[in-house]
């Protein structure tokens, strides 16, 4: 088949990768711990405040969808911004946009999830390891820079959630804001 032919037969509903990857729901057996990331699943809009260590500040609005992956054993997500519909052709990216993908595996021999954060358009890719903590989920992980990077979920209701990422220069002593995301439910 010539990719022409190919390309106009596929959508993103029917791709056979994607049908593949998908799964309806968690795997039974683990079901209870995925809960964690699985009371995401589903759409939501984010209100973003990003602060940058000159002490400016940008706002904006973002997407993020989640889905359970790979027979339910894992969660994928999918992190936007500026939401698509603020994009166009026209306009160039800017440093500070967003379009990556979160890969997030419960591993029970560690009773903490594996997270890989994977963003092609900046070349940023991000191991870290997260935890329920006192009711908030808690992710911890070191860049490429050698830079801790902590993200965290709090104030997590069914409808609702903040996303909050902090940086540390000193190995997690002290913690700078650098966003902070209100996401409410689409879907």
């Amino acid at each position: 088949m010539d990719e022409t032919k190919r390309t106009t037969q596929t959508t993103a509903e029917s791709t056979p990768m994607l049908e593949a990857l998908h799964a309806v729901q968690p795997d039974e057996a683990l079901a209870e711990k995925l809960h964690l990331y699985g009371q995401f699943v589903g759409s939501w809009h984010l209100d973003i405040d990003l602060y940058s260590l000159d002490g400016s500040h940008r706002h904006t609005e973002g997407e993020v969808h989640f889905d359970w992956v790979l027979e339910g054993r894992a969660i994928q997500d999918t992190w936007i911004y500026p939401t698509r519909q603020f994009r166009t052709g026209e306009t160039a990216t800017e440093p500070w946009y967003r379009y990556g993908s979160t890969f997030r595996w419960y591993d029970p021999a560690i009773d903490a999830w594996h997270i890989t954060w994977l963003d092609p358009s900046r070349a940023v890719e991000l191991h870290q390891i997260g935890r329920a903590a006192h009711g908030e989920i808690v992710q911890v992980g070191e860049d490429r820079n050698g830079l801790v990077r902590r993200w965290r979920f709090v104030d997590i209701t069914s409808e609702s959630f903040t996303w909050l990422g902090e940086v540390s220069w000193d190995k997690g002593s002290t913690w700078t804001l650098e966003t902070q995301m209100h996401a409410s439910r689409v879907l």
